[in-house]
């Protein structure tokens, strides 16, 4: 697996645990494990510059996925093949602001939004109600058993 971390702001952001995460979400998902990844993150300007480039949408938002070979999740006996999924770009300081509006950490929120994009990059949506179900309940399985096993190895 790749998994390309960049920080070009200046939130502290612990590269390992972003690249951990990607990791535990692939095996997850039965990727193959020449899968590769770009996790950027970005200040509030580059973000608004890209969401209105991609989006046609003012203002900056909180993450952007671009996918690229367009994978899907695989299965045990049968991974995904390998290839790039795509890049995902994250704006701390807006994740900042929504995470105090939910009431947990900016580091919490973040790891959030890379499970929600890794999961947009391998095809699922939130568009329709079922699809939304789908999704959410898988992002918050995915991203609380990665919580957990981080927190049995401390």
């Amino acid at each position: 697996m790749t998994i390309e971390i960049r920080n070009e702001t200046t939130a502290r952001v612990d590269e390992h645990e972003f690249v951990e995460l990607a990791r535990f979400v692939f095996d997850a998902m039965h990727l193959n494990p020449r899968t590769e990844l770009s996790i950027l993150f970005v200040d509030e300007q580059a973000m608004t510059d890209l969401h209105v480039k991609w989006m046609d949408e003012p203002g900056p938002t909180d993450v952007l996925s671009f996918p690229m070979d367009e994978l899907r999740p695989g299965s045990p006996s049968d991974p995904a093949p390998e290839g790039l999924l795509g890049d995902v770009v994250i704006c701390p300081a807006v994740a900042a602001r929504q995470a105090r509006g939910a009431g947990h950490g900016a580091a919490e929120e973040m790891l959030l939004l890379t499970v929600h994009s890794i999961l947009h990059l391998l095809g699922f949506d939130h568009a329709e109600e079922e699809e939304r179900r789908v999704m959410f309940d898988l992002q918050r399985k995915l991203l609380l058993t990665f919580l957990a096993s981080r927190d049995g190895k401390s």
